[in-house]
């Protein structure tokens, strides 16, 4: 016996492009979901790297006779020399200094280097205000600091809890379209990380993921308590 066969009808063109279109529209939505998604995962590696950071400066601290280490950052001299370097021996790995979130920025174009971490060594930044500084040792973008040498104890500081020591490179509230007023940036500088906020590392050892520019302006950045907001770029921060 023979059976009549089926009825086997391909797609039409409208209907292929109808379908075309509800995977895009569905491609669409998806993307910034995944992208949020992968923001947060940095966030929190970002975090977790800064909570390892604080333990090893706490830990330097406390094996040296509450004096913190003298300052060094973002030099390009070989051998490096950073805070990063001598905090090697506690936190046993030079990565936890890599933000996952590093891309780089306008200064390093044309270096070579495409993120902070592999021109300098570190992606988060030293506040200078918050180490010893000795003058003739202490340096900063390869440059020897002419400042008077000044170790700082640990108990010299009033509110370690509030005292930012050391924080992400890029935050948010100083791209250019937000700080009209050129408050934190300066020209070919700027370049987006974090899309809600910066990693902030204080003097008592813990970390904070900081979303606001109203917390970092209200954090101190000397131990004898010189908020952020009078002291950032005039020689503290």
């Amino acid at each position: 016996m023979r059976y009549p066969l089926l009825n086997r009808r391909g797609f039409t063109l409208i209907e292929l492009l109808v379908v075309i279109a509800i995977i895009a529209i569905l491609a669409g939505l998806m993307f910034p979901v995944l992208a949020r998604a992968r923001d947060r995962a940095r966030t929190g590696a970002c975090l977790s790297n800064g909570r390892q950071i604080g333990i090893a400066v706490r830990m330097y601290v406390d094996d040296n006779r509450d004096c913190w280490p003298v300052f060094q950052a973002y030099n390009t001299q070989q051998p490096h020399l950073g805070v990063e370097v001598v905090l090697l021996p506690y936190s046993k790995d030079r990565n936890i200094f890599r933000c996952p979130s590093d891309n780089g920025g306008p200064a390093l174009d044309g270096t070579g280097y495409t993120t902070y971490h592999a021109a300098f060594g570190s992606s988060y930044r030293f506040t200078k205000g918050c180490f010893s500084i000795v003058n003739g040792l202490s340096r900063e973008n390869d440059t020897l600091l002419d400042m008077p040498t000044r170790i700082v104890r640990d108990g010299s500081f009033v509110s370690p809890a509030n005292t930012r020591i050391i924080r992400d490179e890029m935050m948010p509230w100083a791209d250019p379209k937000v700080d009209t007023a050129g408050k934190y940036f300066y020209e070919g500088w700027y370049r987006q990380w974090h899309s809600r906020g910066a990693t902030i590392i204080f003097a008592d050892g813990h970390a904070e993921f900081v979303t606001s520019a109203q917390r970092f302006d209200e954090q101190y950045v000397s131990p004898e308590g010189v908020r952020s907001i009078d002291g950032y770029g005039a020689g503290y921060d």
